[in-house]
């Protein structure tokens, strides 16, 4: 369980501290409360992910740290600065070093996979040709593990699997060393899935990155996540590795992760363990 620390004052971004910090964070819609007092910790180059029931607020959590939701307290740093601040340099700051996927991929439907891998690159580098750029697309396109013709087809003519792997490649389009996944398998039969989770790992480990992952899927977090936050009873209940969070003493925990999915998901894993040593 985390302890509740002081406001954050300090905007060190050394290898030593957490690429996210969050405080006292609460989050309210009226008089339903999401989030109280909940404090989290992201460390540098780890794969977290995210998991808690219904209702428990992990995608407005997502939501809160990237600056979409201004929390109703609490305190958030992402790497090395305020991002509660309404600094217009801090905002862009925040913004150019973090890639998202959501849910549905977030695709502009009128748009190429090229054209909307490339509309962060002309927001913040305008200066660019459209060769450049294009050439810049293409280069994601290919790491996302998509086939390089993708690239001038629109998101209707996908599948939903290549249409998450478009969003990654528009994720990853400015180098971001921080990336936001919002239940990235969600739809994926199992077999896309698992392929999609080896994506995530394989660029993670090659490009160094830092994923904050929300996910529901056991297969997921047994195959790719370093640590595992729990959000339960409106705060983070632990962010330990799962051999931890699975003795946890609590009735969701002990549901979720001792179930029959879930002895399944841990037979899968050591399977795949033993197939890649």
């Amino acid at each position: 369980m985390t302890n509740h620390q002081s406001p954050i004052t300090n905007h060190d971004e050394s290898t030593d501290s957490p690429i996210i910090r969050v405080r006292g964070i609460d989050n309210r819609f009226g008089k339903q409360v999401v989030h109280e007092g909940l404090d989290l910790d992201v460390r540098r180059g780890e794969i977290l992910g995210v998991v808690g029931g219904s209702g428990s607020g992990k995608s407005v959590l997502m939501r809160t740290i990237l600056g979409l939701r201004k929390p109703n307290a609490g305190e958030i740093e992402v790497l090395g600065v305020d991002a509660r601040s309404e600094d217009p340099a801090s905002r862009r700051h925040v913004e150019r070093n973090t890639g998202v996927l959501f849910q549905d991929g977030a695709l502009f439907s009128s748009l190429t996979v090229g054209e909307n891998v490339q509309v962060p690159l002309k927001e913040y580098y305008p200066q660019l040709s459209d060769s450049l750029r294009y050439e810049l697309a293409l280069l994601k396109v290919k790491l996302a593990g998509l086939p390089a013709d993708t690239i001038d087809k629109l998101p209707s003519q996908l599948s939903g699997g290549m249409r998450k792997r478009a969003g990654v490649a528009r994720a990853l389009a400015l180098d971001p060393p921080l990336m936001f996944l919002d239940e990235p398998t969600a739809g994926l039969d199992p077999i896309g899935a698992a392929a999609f989770d080896q994506l995530i790992r394989t660029l993670q480990q090659a490009l160094g990155l830092t994923v904050f992952l929300i996910t529901h899927d056991l297969d997921t977090l047994y195959a790719i996540c370093d640590r595992v936050a729990v959000l339960a009873d409106r705060r983070v209940l632990a962010t330990a590795p799962l051999a931890e969070v699975e003795r946890l003493d609590h009735p969701w925990v002990q549901e979720y992760f001792h179930g029959p999915r879930a002895r399944a998901a841990q037979a899968g894993t050591r399977k795949w363990d033993a197939g890649h040593d």
